[in-house]
């Protein structure tokens, strides 16, 4: 029977026509179904074809909206090319004269007789000259990983993706905290790999939920981020992460750290590398550094693990290009990344405090050296319907929801990206953004609760 993709054809015109107006919540699905003399499994097929569509988007026990752009394809939470005119999902930093500072290191490498090298698939532990820049790039504070315990990939999704499958089989288990970087979901998924949410409080893991997560069922491993968490931007204080160092260390549970966006961290908190190191195993890459379009993951891992990693990523076919791995090296060597750095460092301290300004009153985290806010939106706003009203004004922007791991918590927030749009443009989105907060969404008067049934997302 396809009588339900007629039905939906209608809604779809509906919303072709602006009767439904994005950010605006259809009914439960029971009522849809009264409402249209159909049965309940019919209107769930119908919203189902929506959302295939692209039309709606929804969260469970809240509420099915909406949406004004191309729905985030199924299993993705980060759009790689935004359809909105400002895209605060992206979240690739670049500053003036970037192209400038990058060209000179790149000109050698055009020549015929280097090109013929450059353009070779490099090797997982790429060369001691790329191990040594490596090392000098991600060292912190007293923590300077040795160069033979580098690794490279194409960028830091494979490197995570290797450093996974080296250390979980099919059905493990891998401790995460409750909101997460979607990606490591994907990755999740495609290597048939639990995630299980520890609980966190205001300094980061809660060591004793670390410890009954492993005591249920024994976790393979443990995925943190502990400086600039993506998406609350927390960074957890060094008396945290030495509880966290010992608990693992206790456990003998190994550790993959996330240090993607701690290059714009000056603090003294040390890595839980320099911890535990014989358990931490370390992803990070040039990307946020550096550019999206030549980029390099590393892998930095303890001692006894280089051949095991090494091995995953050459089996998932991970292995950095040469070129981009050579550009990465004449860059680190040159002072290219440290300039980039502190030009970045100081574009994201200002662009913060944009924020600060623009959306004063709000509930919004984040850390004043960082590139992203996450904001917990006002009532009666849900993170789905916001999305979408944003997108209705022409901003993107990345629904909670987008980073949960705990499919019982479902956070009315949303994560704003302040790397990949111009200043101006920031500036009108926040202002938007702000207004749209301070006033109630389509079909929720002041004092209206939201009383949205199940539905299928």
């Amino acid at each position: 029977m396809n009588d339900f993709r007629g039905i939906a054809d209608r809604i779809a015109l509906d919303i072709a026509r602006g009767r439904l107006r994005a950010g605006q919540r259809l009914p439960p699905q029971r009522a849809f179904a009264r409402r249209h003399g159909i049965a309940a499994s019919t209107a769930g097929r119908v919203y189902a074809e929506l959302v295939r569509r692209g039309l709606v988007v929804g969260e469970v026990g809240r509420g099915t909206f909406v949406r004004a752009t191309e729905a985030v394809p199924q299993g993705r939470a980060l759009v790689e090319d935004g359809t909105a005119r400002v895209n605060l999902e992206l979240n690739y930093p670049s500053v003036p004269g970037q192209q400038e500072l990058l060209a000179p290191a790149l000109a050698p490498l055009l020549r015929p007789d280097a090109l013929g090298d450059a353009l070779r698939t490099g090797a997982a532990d790429g060369t001691p000259r790329a191990r040594e820049a490596a090392a000098a790039l991600l060292a912190a504070g007293d923590w300077r990983p040795s160069p033979g315990r580098v690794l490279f990939t194409g960028n830091a999704r494979q490197a995570l993706a290797a450093t996974l499958a080296s250390l979980v089989g099919p059905g493990g288990r891998v401790g995460v905290e409750p909101l997460t970087y979607p990606l490591v979901k994907e990755v999740a998924a495609r290597l048939s790999v639990t995630l299980v949410p520890v609980r966190t409080d205001a300094e980061g893991p809660v060591v004793e939920s670390v410890r009954a997560a492993h005591r249920s069922a024994p976790l393979s491993a443990l995925y943190l981020q502990p400086t600039l968490h993506n998406p609350t931007s927390l960074t957890v204080p060094a008396e945290r992460r030495l509880r966290l160092a010992r608990c693992v260390s206790d456990l003998g549970l190994p550790v993959v750290e996330d240090r993607v966006w701690s290059f714009l961290h000056t603090g003294p908190e040390p890595p839980l590398a320099a911890l535990a190191p014989s358990l931490v195993h370390v992803v990070d890459s040039l990307s946020k550094r550096v550019a999206p379009g030549l980029t390099v993951g590393f892998a930095v891992v303890p001692e006894g693990r280089v051949d095991a990693v090494a091995a995953a990523v050459r089996s998932g076919g991970w292995g950095p290009g040469a070129f981009a791995l050579e550009a990465a090296v004449r860059w680190i060597a040159d002072g290219t990344v440290a300039r980039l750095v502190a030009a970045k460092r100081e574009q994201a301290v200002r662009r913060q405090g944009l924020v600060r300004e623009l959306l004063d009153g709000f509930a919004v985290r984040a850390d004043p050296r960082g590139y992203f806010a996450w904001w917990d939106l006002p009532e009666p706003w849900r993170a789905d319907g916001f999305t979408a009203a944003a997108a209705a004004h022409g901003i993107g922007i990345t629904p909670g929801t987008a980073f949960r791991t705990d499919p019982k918590r479902t956070p009315d927030a949303v994560r704003i990206g302040l790397a990949s749009a111009a200043e101006p443009e920031l500036v009108a989105a926040l202002r938007t953004l702000a207004d749209l907060a301070a006033h109630h969404p389509p079909e929720h008067p002041p004092g209206r609760a939201d009383t949205a049934g199940p539905h299928v997302t």
